[in-house]
């Protein structure tokens, strides 16, 4: 347990990024699998347009932190592979 008055501060602070951070990892989550339900449906233009969708979140999680640049650009390769691929 935290002892002092700063170490309670950091843990509230830490306890509130863990609750942002789960809030933007979720959010990721379920555009990637909107993505990928599109592809495995066969319909291109709606995997189109989830795709754009979702490079925006992708991008966004990247440039905070919450994952490795290298993580973004390999989930958005892999997806627009897969959808040019339909």
């Amino acid at each position: 347990m935290a002892n002092s008055a700063q170490a309670r501060k950091r843990v509230r602070q830490a306890e509130k990024a863990r609750g942002r951070n789960v809030s933007q990892r979720s959010m990721m989550r379920t555009h990637l699998k909107k993505v990928a339900n599109a592809i495995d449906a066969g319909d291109k233009e709606a995997a189109q347009a989830a795709y754009t969708a979702a490079v925006a979140v992708i991008d966004r999680s990247a440039g905070k932190g919450l994952i490795h640049a290298n993580k973004a650009a390999r989930h958005k390769s892999r997806l627009n592979t897969q959808i040019h691929a339909m």
